[in-house]
């Protein structure tokens, strides 16, 4: 089961990614273009083109988990922007942009 804790790292990326890819491909997207290692235990989150659907992808240290949230209706309007290919989020900012909302306003205590 993924729990998303305070201390875990949550990377999104900026562009759109094709929701055909599965595990590996999204695997080999956090080293091609994120640079990242998809085996750092780092949550990556990725959207499709219509930002209707978002995936998650994180290592537990066993295996993969591949998570989906596609929207019944509307979009994911609150998308993070940045100048680098991922932005990084605080644990309780990506709860806000799994429902929807704007992560830049989620207010809560300093770490």
């Amino acid at each position: 089961m993924i729990q998303l804790t305070p201390h875990m790292r949550v990377l999104v990326a900026i562009d759109s990614t094709d929701f055909r890819r599965g595990i590996d491909g999204l695997a080999q997207q956090c080293r091609d273009v994120l640079r990242e290692d998809p085996l750092s235990g780092a949550v990556f989150v990725f959207k499709n083109r219509a930002s209707t659907a978002i995936k998650l992808l994180v290592y537990d240290g066993q295996g993969f988990w591949l998570c989906l949230k596609r929207l019944s209706a509307g979009r994911f309007r609150h998308w993070p922007t940045s100048t680098t290919p991922h932005s990084q989020l605080a644990a309780h900012e990506l709860h806000v942009l799994l429902f929807g909302g704007d992560p830049t306003k989620a207010l809560a205590a300093p770490m």
